[in-house]
């Protein structure tokens, strides 16, 4: 049993490493603090093609896998962006280049894979509703099909990043739910041209205001008598809920990578200053009541890691991961919340401060616990699917 990383993931965590040493955590408040998009470090990351890792070399990209793109987000995070990261390796690399290449037509894939490898459009992924967020099966989005198209009309709702996307991966019913037997079937995932669409007055958006992660904007996403091209269709008609899976578990570890990385930048942040500040003659961080809690966060923050990696290699490997994924997901969001706890413990009345980055290494830490999936969902998944207990619901 081998747990060194791939020379290939290695090289990833150099490259993305090399390019993070030139943006501190000023600068990625700075960018919190003005609502904007790292833009300076998207364009490194394009130019370097950094945003094409997993796009296979017949389209320009680096034909590598869920694992390489988790160690970039990770190491992409633990420099400083923390819940920022997520975003940047989530929305285009994640959902579309990853879902494209494993699910996309030919047409698909060679008119947007190589696009999207080298930056020049975004995608954006729109499946959560106002009554259906954890309910991902229960979703009353429509789409009518009406000879070469589908006319679709709907709601989303926390739909992040629509504001830079060309394109959105959208998740709708072409069966009601209420039909629907198995309740998977009848789900079909459109390619919707969001400009297109907008200009057309068949989609619009409106954004939530937050309070983190605020580099890219969430959104209300109104969907009216929007018309998409039967060619459009990710996958298979009324067939979607395989691509969703495929959607939803790397979404995961890639969150969970994101986490894992923003609970390294907090302890770090936590301990530098443990190690500076001094009361009573010496460093607060000779204090086992600070000492041993960020001790705690180290061992949890290794823990978390073992899983995220086992997860993206079964991923890579077309075996099952939905319980590694989740798992995953889980440990690394409490180890961000926790890590970012205590960084804030840590620094005292400080942390309050805008000085210091542990408020927003906090506000990051805490969406992880609620988004893309609640902390109490996941451990109803392991509690019924895993331990065979009874279901609640």
């Amino acid at each position: 049993m081998d747990f060194t990383l791939p020379d290939s993931a290695l090289a990833v965590q150099r490259g993305i490493a090399d390019i993070c040493a030139r943006y501190d955590l000023d600068y990625w408040q700075r960018c919190e603090t003005d609502k904007r998009w790292p833009e300076e470090v998207w364009a490194e990351l394009a130019k370097g093609g950094w945003l094409g890792l997993a796009v296979p070399e017949e389209y320009g990209g680096g034909g590598q896998g869920l694992l390489e793109l988790a160690v970039a987000t990770e190491t992409l995070s633990a420099s400083g962006s923390a819940g920022g990261s997520a975003f940047t390796y989530v929305l285009t690399p994640g959902f579309g280049a990853m879902t494209l290449a494993r699910h996309g037509s030919r047409r698909q894939r060679e008119q947007l894979l190589p696009r999207l490898a080298t930056g020049e459009i975004e995608t954006c992924f729109a499946l959560t509703e106002p009554d259906a967020g954890s309910n991902a099966l229960g979703i009353s989005t429509f789409a009518r099909r009406d000879g070469d198209e589908f006319v679709v009309k709907g709601q989303k709702i926390w739909i992040t990043g629509v504001q830079r996307a060309t394109w959105m991966l959208l998740v709708t019913r072409t069966v009601p739910a209420a039909e629907a037997k198995p309740r998977t079937h009848g789900m079909t995932v459109l390619l919707v041209n969001v400009p297109e669409a907008v200009a057309a007055g068949q989609l619009s958006f409106q954004p939530i205001p937050k309070m983190g992660a605020n580099t890219t904007p969430s959104n209300m996403v109104f969907i009216d008598d929007l018309r998409v091209p039967a060619a459009n269709v990710v996958g298979e008609v009324d067939q979607g809920a395989a691509v969703l899976w495929d959607i939803l578990n790397p979404e995961r570890i890639l969150l969970a990578a994101s986490a894992l990385g923003g609970a390294e930048v907090a302890l770090k942040v936590a301990v530098q200053y443990a190690k500076e500040r001094e009361v009573f003659g010496r460093p607060i961080g000779a204090n086992q009541a600070i000492a041993f809690p960020l001790a705690q966060v180290k061992a949890k923050i290794e823990l978390a890691r073992l899983m995220l990696y086992k997860a993206a290699w079964l991923f890579d490997n077309q075996r099952p991961c939905g319980t590694e994924a989740n798992i995953a997901k889980l440990t690394a969001s409490q180890a961000a919340w926790e890590a970012a706890d205590h960084a804030f413990q840590t620094h005292g009345g400080m942390a309050y401060s805008l000085e210091y980055p542990v408020a927003r290494l906090l506000a990051d830490a805490r969406i992880g616990k609620v988004a893309p999936v609640t902390e109490e969902l996941l451990l109803n998944y392991l509690a019924t699917q895993v331990l065979g207990l009874p279901r609640s619901f």
